[in-house]
């Protein structure tokens, strides 16, 4: 819940409340949404995924519709479906998670990556095609240059679509969706939901994005009551098992990154930025966010910055420094609970 308040003469709840809306009330189509999460898919993900978007609005040869195909770092085909409100899901002539399935099943035909810019990423190409820089390259060529790299930089040439993966966006689930999607995780299925929530506050509009399924393992809270020193705990992820780390401001506080360092991202010409603070940093004489300049120098629709940034003074990852500073911590803190222990003794 998010509560507005005033701090102008000590904190105070404000008059005017947070309001729970819908995409229909605000006057937003599925279109809409789904526009909005083409060009901002890494908000749902939580700096946690690399991703490419390849495809809108893809038919099967069955006249099934996939509303976005994306690559993730692994080489897997991603699917992400997406219904603006439950209304919407309950009007389905089929099921919301059968729905995808059908499209995933489809997805899972596709043989190597040139088969993939063949049949969907080029039309996807024609359809944004201001948004790429093409120059005297045709669309399949433009494309075949652009998976292929991007495969390449993460390692995924081997593992191109060995699985598939599905992703439900909606702004709320009913029952019935939620306990088929946990039931086909349990049994194996890569798939995942997420609930993107509206809300009001005077004259502003909120998205709230959390995921529903896999839920966290509940283990991570065991671990973060008994120990809140340690800032990591596993949990069960989109694609299995992720750790939940400390972020830039946590990295600012243990000193790994302060305001005037350069970093880089890792096999990228010209893509020296200064960091600003932990929200920005200054790249080609503009302001970004972390995000937004990892996505401008690859190119790719999401990016997880950690595994990608280089503090130039090091040479080493974000994700390599942070944890080596999680390992010094883990080790002194079990030095005080062995001397604990001792004491106790």
């Amino acid at each position: 819940m998010l509560i507005p308040v005033d701090n102008k003469e000590g904190l105070r709840v404000c008059d005017s409340e947070v309001e729970e809306t819908t995409f229909s009330d605000l006057g937003l189509g599925e279109k809409d949404v789904e526009e909005f999460l083409r060009k901002n898919i890494e908000v749902v993900f939580d700096d946690s995924e690399t991703l490419l978007i390849v495809g809108q609005q893809v038919n099967n040869a069955a006249k099934g519709r996939s509303d976005l195909v994306a690559l993730d770092e692994n080489g897997s085909i991603v699917l992400i479906e997406i219904k603006r409100d439950i209304a919407d899901i309950r009007n389905r002539r089929e099921p919301f998670e059968f729905q995808a399935i059908r499209y995933a099943a489809s997805l899972a035909r596709i043989t190597d990556p040139d088969d993939l810019v063949d049949r969907v990423f080029v039309r996807y190409i024609e359809k944004h095609t201001a948004e790429f820089t093409q120059g005297e390259l045709t669309c399949p060529e433009l494309g075949k240059r652009i998976v292929t790299d991007f495969l390449q930089k993460n390692n995924a040439e081997r593992t191109f679509n060995q699985k598939q993966r599905i992703i439900l966006l909606a702004s709320n689930f009913d029952e019935q969706t939620l306990s088929a999607v946990a039931w086909l995780i349990y049994n194996g299925l890569d798939i995942a939901a997420f609930r993107i929530t509206p809300k009001k506050f005077q004259d502003q509009i909120f998205f709230d994005a959390a995921r529903l399924l896999p839920p966290d393992d509940i283990e991570e809270f065991y671990v973060d009551i008994a120990t809140p020193e340690r800032h990591a705990s596993t949990r069960t992820g989109i694609t299995g098992t992720r750790t939940k780390l400390p972020r830039m401001k946590k990295l600012m506080e243990w000193g790994l990154l302060k305001p005037g360092d350069t970093l880089e991202i890792m096999n990228q010409e010209n893509s020296k930025a200064e960091v600003i603070d932990h929200k920005r940093v200054k790249y080609n004489g503009q302001e970004m966010s972390f995000n937004e300049w990892g996505q401008k120098v690859t190119g790719w629709s999401s990016i997880c910055i950690y595994e990608w940034a280089r503090h130039k003074g090091s040479m080493k990852k974000l994700s390599d420094l942070r944890a080596e500073k999680m390992g010094e911590i883990k080790k002194r803190q079990e030095a005080e609970d062995a001397g604990d222990a001792w004491q106790g003794d």
